[in-house]
């Protein structure tokens, strides 16, 4: 994060915000500079990533979908936006160590010890080590004594949209985001890398949420996608993985894909169509 909080404050900062009293590395200055870019940057990233999705990949025809809800794009951008300035305050903590120089970000592959395969091994250890870790927090969201109190309002979406991908309560929106902080706190990582890797995050975190249920036959059982993760919404108690299958089958919650079958959400709008059940607007009429 200190390579945006330096561009930033080489071009915005320093020239047009700050008072030249008070230091670039100043505490509190880089504290409030990581509240504004850390609030900036994920609103785009949200707003600007889900709206592409929703516009070019997402299926409307999943709109018509019983169980989806009234004026429900809305609710969930709505429900995000409310909840990045929370999620952002404990992000800011770790951002500021980091920055401060606590955590192992390396600035160029000559300080990695193990050179480029070094590189191209912490982007695979990345992957599968925070993909493990989401699985076991978000399992630990589904326990009953803690659901209600935080994972509960995620799955208000039964038939997500890409704005669905980032409508959590702040504590399970921090949870969740959590592994992605402390890797380097543990592992060396370039910082390029790092931020390629938080963008590619928020990515397939929209992906898994948009509505496009296609996977390559081989890879059905090893990426959850999207068709994985929207039978999470729809089951509950199945595909809590973030990018891989792995801990699912490990751990017994995997589910192959209703949409695979023939029988996701699509297949069920089909059928309601062809029996004349649903309305234009979608909804199901009133006697059936």
């Amino acid at each position: 994060m200190d390579l945006v909080l330096n561009f930033a404050d080489y071009y915005v900062f320093s020239p047009y915000v700050y008072p030249s009293s008070w230091p670039e590395d100043g505490a509190l200055r880089q504290i409030i500079s990581l509240l504004v870019l850390t609030n900036i940057g994920a609103s785009i990233l949200y707003l600007g990533l889900g709206s592409f999705s929703y516009f070019f990949i997402y299926d409307h025809r999943l709109m018509k979908h019983p169980q989806f809800l009234p004026n429900q794009v809305h609710r969930e951008i709505k429900y995000t936006m409310s909840s990045l300035p929370w999620i952002s305050i404990p992000t800011v903590a770790l951002f500021f160590l980091e920055v401060r120089g606590y955590s192992k970000l390396y600035d160029s592959v000559s300080e990695s010890a193990l050179g480029w395969p070094g590189f191209f091994l912490s982007l695979v250890s990345f992957l599968f080590f925070t993909d493990m870790c989401i699985y076991w927090i978000h399992r630990f969201l589904h326990h009953k004594r803690i659901y209600k109190l935080f994972h509960k309002p995620h799955h208000i979406w039964k038939i997500p949209t890409p704005f669905a991908s980032h409508a959590f309560h702040p504590v399970d929106g921090f949870m969740q985001g959590l592994p992605y902080h402390i890797y380097p706190f543990i592992f060396p990582l370039h910082k390029v890398l790092y931020l390629a890797l938080y963008i590619f995050v928020n990515i397939w975190t929209i992906s898994i949420h948009d509505g496009s249920y296609h996977v390559p036959g081989p890879l059905a059982s090893l990426i959850n996608g999207s068709a994985h993760h929207t039978d999470h919404h729809l089951f509950f108690d199945y595909n809590y993985g973030q990018y891989f299958t792995l801990w699912d089958h490990l751990g017994g919650s995997y589910r192959y894909p209703s949409a695979l079958m023939g029988k996701g959400p699509y297949d069920l709008i089909q059928k309601l169509e062809a029996e004349g059940k649903l309305t234009t607007n979608g909804s199901l009429y009133k006697d059936e």
